[in-house]
């Protein structure tokens, strides 16, 4: 078509979402006292909760038909299936069997979006970064490595 680049321009695409739920800082590979030291007050048996703020970054060209890169009401159903409804408003240790076998870290809770969006999108490959602010000051963010 005339007029068109050779290639479609690159963008990056975020949408952002907030979710509540608790957890419990508990590692089944150390001891009760080993995760007292390692986990202090967020260790306690009854947990404790966050309003996380989850960022889901895409990256790829955009489509020179629609002027999108991803239709982000597509982004938001994706999310929702992968993260809100698994996790949003329940206790991460005990409802989501990821976290059965390892501390509910955000570490470990961006790792478990990564792989719910892999799991659930049509172009995978345009994965670029989970972000996560369990707190205004603790923020991790994974990029699949």
């Amino acid at each position: 078509m005339a007029g068109l680049p050779e290639r479609n321009p690159k963008c990056y695409q975020t949408r952002r979402i907030m979710l509540s739920a608790c957890h419990r800082l508990h590692s089944p590979h150390l001891s009760d006292e080993d995760n007292k030291k390692v986990f202090g007050k967020c260790n306690h048996i009854n947990g404790h909760g966050h309003n996380y703020i989850i960022k889901v970054t895409l990256f790829g060209e955009i489509d020179y038909k629609t002027g999108m890169l991803m239709n982000l009401t597509d982004l938001k159903d994706y999310m929702d299936q992968a993260i809100m409804k698994p996790m949003d408003h329940k206790n991460i240790d005990k409802d989501v069997e990821y976290f059965m076998d390892k501390p509910s870290t955000t570490e470990n809770v961006a790792v478990y979006c990564w792989n719910r969006m892999k799991e659930v999108m049509d172009h995978p490959e345009w994965l670029h970064e989970v972000e996560i602010y369990e707190t205004e000051n603790n923020v991790v963010r994974y990029r699949g490595d």
